[in-house]
């Protein structure tokens, strides 16, 4: 109803004062163009290269990494896909508004990757290890609000796993 009443707010008012069938026509073209523009916005989500965010560092102890953010549902949702390759100490860290039991899978990545769970205070929660272009779930083992994806066996060739820390924006930042 609220965005009916909405849509009617844009319309003239010589067409508003017209008879039901009328106004029932005015509405089925405007759900018609809005659920077009709505395709259109999923489309733009369908992506045929990977994307390129913004980047952070983060440290976990003499390790440095080059992160991505990772900060919105279209550019999490997107996250490494369509990549070949990536750097060594290079990954994405998504970030989520609030804790919550995250779920990875790997559905258009073509690269294997590792991912870390991690606490507001970068503390590692879990660790888990993913295969190319697979459905199978990778979830924290509690509420967390970062994810930090790498290569795969990164954190285990430098022996990080639950409990190990990361520092770095946004776990150095106060809350």
């Amino acid at each position: 109803m609220t965005k009916v009443g909405i849509v009617s707010q844009s319309v003239p008012g010589q067409w508003r004062a017209g008879s039901k069938p009328q106004r029932t026509g005015l509405m089925q073209i405007m759900v018609a163009v809005v659920a077009m523009g709505g395709l259109a916005a999923g489309c733009a989500w369908a992506q045929e290269g990977p994307q390129k965010l913004r980047t952070i560092q983060l440290h976990a102890g003499m390790q440095n990494i080059t992160a991505e953010v990772a900060m919105t549902d279209r550019e999490r949702a997107i996250g490494l896909m369509h990549r070949t390759q990536m750097g060594t100490h290079e990954g994405m860290l998504f970030v989520f508004e609030r804790p919550g039991v995250q779920c990875f899978w790997m559905k258009n990545t073509l690269i294997p990757l590792s991912v870390a769970f991690i606490d507001d205070d970068g503390t590692i929660v879990n660790v888990d290890e993913m295969k190319p272009q697979t459905l199978d779930s990778h979830c924290s083992d509690r509420p967390v609000r970062y994810v930090l994806e790498m290569n795969t066996g990164w954190f285990k060739k430098r022996a990080l796993d639950t409990g190990s820390k990361l520092t770095g924006q946004p776990f150095t930042a106060a809350r």
